[in-house]
C-alpha cells in the first residue's frame, strides 16, 4: 500500500530534522533523475535535514543550491570499473565527514559504488528505478540488478515495479511505487501569461485560426511521430483543415529519422499541417497553446510526464495504452466516459489515434471545462510534487526507524 506523505513542509517537525541524506546521480544536467534529486533535496531542506547530491556537476548545480541542497562533486558518471572502485572510498569519506544517515542511488554506474559504501558503513541504502532498463544478456541483467538491491527499491510507476519483480525477483515488501511529482505551482493555467502562449505560436509559425495537436518528445521512432503524422492525414481527409500537428523535440543526432519524417510529411501533402519546431523550453505555455496533447508511443514508457503536466494545465490528452503512461490518465473501461481525464488508444494504430483526437477536438466549451477540472483534480491527488517528496521522505524515515 502507498504510504500517506507526512507534512514535510514544516521545518523542525519532521523526524528527519537534523539528518543528512546523500543522493547520487551521474551528473546534474536535464533529466528526470536529476530533477527529482533536486526536488528531494529541497524537501529535505524544508524539514531541517541536509540534502547532499553527489554528481559530476552540471548546469543544474546552481538550482540545487538555490533550493537548499548541497552539491558534492565526484567523478561518479564513470563506468570504468577501476574508477568505480575508487569512488567507493571517496563516497565512504564523504559519508563519514558529513555524518550521512542514508544513501539514495538514482543511476546504475554510481549505484554500484554507493552500494559498496553503504555496506561498508552499515547505512540504509535506497535505489530508484527511473526507467525500464533494457538487458537480455546475463552480464547486462547483473549490471542492472544493482537498482534492485536497495533496502527499499522505489519504482516510478506500477509498470516499472512489475519489471523489477520480473527481472530481479525482488521481494514486493521492499518495493514502493512513487510516481514522479509535478510542480503544480509552475504547471497551472493561472501562472501562464497570454504573452507566453502568443510568443510560442509565433515562433512555431502557427496561424491565429489554427488549433494545435502537440507531441512534445525527442525525435525518435518509438515516441510515435510517424503514427501521429498518419493520423493527421486522416484528420485532414475528415475536414480538420484548421488543425496543425506540432512536433516539439530535438533529433539528438537521428538525422536519418528526421529525413524519414520529412519525406512522409511531403508524400502525404501535410507540409502546412505538420510542423517540426525543435526543442521547447516553456512547456507550461506549450501545453496551454495546444488543443490536444498526445503521447502516441509505440514502445513502453516508464512514466508519463507529458501526459501528467498537460492534464495539470487542463489540456485534453490522448495516450497509447502501453507501459506506464496509462496509469496517469483516467479513461474507459476503468472509469465511465463522463469521468475520463483523457483518452487511451492501442499503440501504433493511426486509425484509433485519429478517432480519439477527433473526439477531443470536437469537445464543446463546457465539455473542455469539465474535462480540465477532472484532469487537474486527478493530478493534484496522485501526481503532485508534494506527494512525491512526502512519500520519499517517508521511505527515509521508515528505514531510519524514525516514523
Amino acid at each position: 500500500m502507498r504510504q500517506r506523505p507526512p507534512n514535510y513542509t514544516r521545518a523542525g517537525s519532521s523526524p528527519l530534522s537534523g539528518h543528512t541524506i546523500l543522493q547520487v546521480v551521474p551528473e546534474l544536467d536535464a533529466g528526470g533523475a536529476e530533477r527529482t534529486a533536486i526536488d528531494i533535496a529541497a524537501g529535505l531542506a524544508a524539514v531541517g535535514a541536509r540534502g547532499l547530491v553527489v554528481s559530476q556537476g552540471g548546469r543544474l548545480v546552481g538550482e540545487l543550491q538555490a533550493k537548499g541542497g548541497i552539491a558534492v562533486p565526484l567523478p561518479v558518471k564513470t563506468k570504468n570499473p577501476l574508477k568505480m572502485l575508487l569512488n567507493i572510498g571517496r563516497l565512504v569519506t564523504v559519508c563519514r565527514d558529513e555524518g550521512v544517515s542514508l544513501i539514495h542511488a538514482r543511476s546504475r554506474a554510481p549505484a554500484w559504488s554507493a552500494l559498496a559504501a553503504a555496506r561498508i558503513l552499515g547505512l540504509p541504502y535506497v535505489t530508484t528505478y527511473h526507467g525500464s532498463y533494457s538487458g537480455r544478456s546475463a552480464p547486462k541483467v547483473f549490471y542492472n540488478s544493482v537498482m534492485a538491491r536497495g533496502d527499499i527499491v522505489i519504482a516510478n510507476s506500477y509498470y516499472t515495479a512489475d519489471l523489477i519483480r520480473s527481472a530481479h525477483q525482488t521481494d514486493p515488501q521492499r518495493l514502493r511505487v512513487i510516481h514522479r511529482g509535478t510542480d503544480l505551482q509552475q504547471f497551472t493555467p493561472a501562472a501562464v501569461a497570454h504573452e507566453r502562449i502568443d510568443r510560442l505560436r509565433r515562433a512555431w509559425a502557427v496561424k491565429p485560426h489554427q488549433r494545435i495537436i502537440l507531441l512534445a518528445a525527442r525525435l525518435t521512432r518509438w515516441k510515435g511521430q510517424i503514427v501521429l503524422i498518419e493520423a493527421m492525414e486522416r484528420l485532414k481527409d475528415n475536414g480538420f483543415d484548421d488543425v496543425v500537428v506540432v512536433l516539439a523535440g530535438d533529433p539528438q543526432g537521428r538525422e536519418g529519422y528526421v529525413r524519414e519524417i520529412d519525406a512522409l510529411i511531403a508524400r502525404l501533402g501535410l507540409q502546412d499541417q505538420v510542423l517540426r519546431v525543435g526543442h521547447c523550453s516553456d512547456m507550461p505555455a506549450a501545453f496551454m497553446a495546444a488543443s490536444v496533447v498526445t503521447v502516441p508511443s509505440i514502445e513502453p514508457e516508464a512514466f508519463g510526464r507529458s501526459a501528467v503536466e498537460a492534464q495539470a494545465m487542463g489540456t485534453p490528452v490522448v495516450v497509447s495504452e502501453l507501459g506506464a503512461v496509462p496509469e496517469t490518465v483516467l479513461a474507459p473501461p476503468d472509469v465511465t466516459a463522463r469521468q475520463r481525464s483523457g483518452w487511451r488508444v492501442p499503440p501504433d494504430n493511426a486509425e484509433a489515434l485519429s478517432h480519439a483526437l477527433t473526439e477531443a477536438l470536437l469537445l464543446g466549451a463546457s465539455g473542455c471545462d469539465a474535462l480540465a477540472g477532472r484532469a487537474r483534480r486527478h493530478v493534484e491527488q496522485h501526481f503532485s510534487l508534494d506527494r512525491m517528496v512526502g512519500d520519499t521522505l517517508a521511505v527515509y524515515a521508515e528505514l531510519l526507524q524514525l516514523a
